[in-house]
């Protein structure tokens, strides 16, 4: 198949806005009347919140509201918001007992941002200060407090996952090694800090706008209309461009404080994190211990692999069941094993809270597992490339019996045997990066790199490693995508993914207009907003192009049979000899008959031709995966780091 649009390069949708300095993020927007909020954090890491006094606040000149756990929620205009619910299972708009320092305790909204500060400094609290837990150790030892009701295990119960017997994987290994790996928490440091924007009646089919940086403007509306008491279709939430996702742009209370603040003071209110709020109360990925063991035949084949992983997900879950699981997957499943065993046990700790960051744990299990599979290869006397060539899973899947009915959908984080992979180019990574890295002709001195002598400093240490890797990708959650030809020529693509940066802006119009033969410049695209748009999932797991990308495919070709029984009668042709392509249907026999497509459009009875299509993304025959071969030369000063 010849690809006119699709599969080429193209000017990103969101380029010259970006590079120009039009473009506009969150923090940039402003309403008329708009309010500034700042956000009172606690100075404990564990307290139950006795009272706050806000008088002397609200009594400065310019505060127009303040919101305190005990504040009441205001009846909306469509009846609802009797009463303040959770944002999350464990997360309310404010709460009585704060978690971390830094945990919100009260905000405030005045007319300018140095007001609001100021008045956050009146605000006298009242705490019972608790216990606290800085560990997951701590947090799970048997005479540890509870930090939320059921317990610091935040899954309730140990995640355990088994393929065959390791049992019996260990009674065949002539080798067994085994190590301990300990990975720290970090922060992003992204360009654009998580805001939001809230507005209430902007219009009389709307209680509740929200403007915010966003990874999925329908599951914030229904976190946001599920803590306010409102139904789903009466809150709106946009999402404007986004400076840079890294996985994690959602996921605290920014949203819910800003919505109640604008909703006390009848004045829309934005709430933006400053630098140091993002380090504080943004969320930092999970640091993990990992314990992992391996079974090995004197050949150095593997046979069994066990690992136990103690995550620490701080005050709050968000993703932490996500990242638990994900971190098992390559332990699981990236080196052909018929016996492998994962636990996981997620604790929460008195520590900020982590949360979605790109690969959602998948680096912390590939770290713990390639680093033991080094040691592996260096035991057996054997070239990490080579060790891995040997025993890297193949395309046939895993040994074992399918599990899953036939015709479901196969989850992208397996578990089970005997399922084939949808393509697996593993091996392929791996002979392609070690030609291009020269990992084979490697220099026999590393200190002369292309014909020059590097520093004798003793401190400069030179090295070179190199790792595999799996990734889940493809199935999710349920994707739908709308293609509309509108008379007037103009084709519009709908869809309420959110573009966090990846480029689906982009991607997308350019399938629509592949099918449809259109140009990719005729393709309007429509995202990110609640209103108007498909449900849609967050932009997560590397589903996006795949799942709404295929929802889109199907629009589409309902739409382009359409526009092709339109042509067919213009063009004196079945509809079996047509063809679209760069703006044009046009007769295959007899390409100079031809019609633009805004022409063909202009044919049409009514006044536009669409088309909705919603799939569950995924294969009932074949595990939906990615896979990657790393190659790196890295040289580290030992006194400076």
């Amino acid at each position: 198949m010849t690809l006119n649009v699709a599969g080429t390069s193209v000017v990103r949708r969101d380029l010259e806005v970006k590079l120009t300095g039009e473009a506009r993020y969150t923090a940039d927007m402003k309403l008329p009347g708009m309010l500034y909020g700042a956000i009172l954090r606690s100075p404990h890491p564990h307290a139950d919140v006795l009272s706050v006094d806000a008088a002397e606040a609200l009594r400065l000149p310019g505060v127009r509201a303040v919101v305190t756990p005990f504040t009441p929620n205001l009846p909306s205009p469509s009846g609802g918001g009797s009463g303040w619910g959770r944002l999350a299972p464990d997360m309310g708009i404010l709460d009585t007992r704060v978690r971390f320092v830094g945990d919100e305790v009260a905000a405030v909204a005045a007319d300018d941002p140095d007001t609001a500060k100021t008045a956050l400094e009146l605000i006298r609290v009242e705490y019972a200060v608790l216990r606290h837990y800085m560990t997951p150790e701590a947090a799970l030892s048997p005479e540890a407090a509870d930090i939320h009701p059921g317990g610091n295990l935040a899954l309730g119960e140990v995640m355990s996952l088994e393929r065959g017997s390791v049992a019996h994987g260990f009674a065949q290994a002539d080798v067994v090694l085994e190590d301990d790996f300990e990975i720290p928490t970090h922060s992003a440091a992204p360009l654009e800090p998580r805001a939001a924007l809230a507005l209430w009646n902007e219009d009389e089919d709307t209680d509740l706008t929200v403007w915010k940086t966003t990874r999925g403007v329908h599951v914030d509306r229904d976190a946001l209309a599920g803590a306010l008491g409102l139904p789903s279709h009466r809150v709106r939430v946009v999402g404007p461009f986004l400076g840079a996702g890294y996985g994690n742009k959602d996921e605290t209370r920014l949203a819910g404080l800003s919505a109640v603040l604008s909703q006390r003071a009848g004045r829309p209110v934005r709430l933006e994190y400053s630098r140091e709020d993002e380090f504080i109360a943004g969320r930092v990925r999970h640091a993990a211990r990992i314990h992992i063991r391996a079974g090995f035949k004197a050949d150095g084949s593997i046979t069994a692999i066990e690992a136990s992983a103690l995550l620490d997900t701080g005050a709050y879950i968000a993703s932490g069941a996500g990242v638990a699981r994900r971190a098992g997957q390559g332990i699981l499943y990236l080196y052909h094993c018929a016996n492998v065993r994962y636990e996981a046990h997620l604790a929460y700790t008195n520590r900020p809270t982590a949360g979605s960051y790109r690969a959602l744990g998948a680096p912390q299990g590939h770290f713990a597992l390639e680093s033991l599979m080094d040691r592996a290869a260096e035991h057996f006397g054997m070239d990490p490339l080579d060790f891995r060539l040997m025993n890297h899973v193949r395309p046939e899947g895993q040994p074992g019996l399918r599990t899953t009915p036939p015709g479901q959908v196969i989850d992208s984080q397996p578990l089970e045997g005997g399922i084939p992979f949808s393509s697996n180019g593993l091996r392929q990574c791996l002979e392609l990066g070690a030609e291009a890295f020269g990992w084979r002709t490697y220099p026999a001195h590393p200190e002369l790199v292309e014909g020059r002598a590097e520093s004798a400093d003793p401190a400069l240490k030179r090295g070179r490693g190199m790792a595999i890797m799996i990734y889940r990708g493809g199935p999710g959650s349920p994707s739908t995508a709308e293609v509309r030809v509108e008379k007037s020529g103009t084709i519009k693509l709908i869809t309420g993914l959110m573009d966090v940066g990846e480029g689906a802006t982009t991607v997308l119009p350019q399938i629509a207009a592949e099918i449809l033969g259109a140009e990719y410049e005729q393709v309007e695209a429509v995202f990110a907003d609640s209103r108007g748009t498909p449900d849609a999932p967050i932009t997560a797991g590397s589903t996006a192009t795949f799942s709404t990308g295929t929802a889109v495919v199907q629009a589409a070709n309902e739409v382009r049979e359409s526009l092709l029984e339109i042509a067919s009668a213009g063009l004196e042709a079945p509809i079996y000899d047509l063809d679209a392509a760069r703006g044009w249907v046009y007769v295959k026999s007899d390409p100079s008959r031809r019609m633009a497509l805004a022409e063909v459009a202009g044919r049409m009875d009514g006044d536009e031709l669409s088309a909705t299509a919603s799939i569950i993304p995924g294969s009932p025959n074949h595990i939906v995966n990615s896979f990657g071969a790393h190659f790196v030369e890295v040289e580290v000063d030992t006194d400076t780091g």
